[in-house]
């Protein structure tokens, strides 16, 4: 079973949309206790630039996600601020 969640990501270098998107799409788990993946990622109008969507088995996961977009090397660079949205059931097939 597998939760969906999103994170919204807004930049502090405008530009970088594509970048971002191109880090994060395809990006999955690479430890075999980890399950998780990225489905879905592209640049949004309004308030925030990009908006990702992943497919997690356990909030750890999602964490880990998350903590990716914020420490990782080029991506914090770009990234100025996330928030994270999760949905409430365990209803996604991934």
């Amino acid at each position: 079973m597998y939760y969906r969640g999103y994170i919204l990501i807004r930049l502090k270098v405008i530009g970088s949309e594509w970048k971002v998107v191109e880090k994060l799409s395809g990006l999955k788990s690479t430890e075999s206790e980890e399950e998780w993946k990225v489905t879905y990622a592209t640049p949004i109008y309004g308030g925030w630039d990009v908006i990702v969507e992943c497919s997690f088995s356990k909030l750890k996961d999602l964490d880990r996600i998350v903590t990716f977009c914020r420490v990782d090397k080029e991506l914090s660079q770009w990234i100025e601020e996330t928030t994270t949205l999760m949905g409430s059931k365990n209803d996604y097939n991934s």
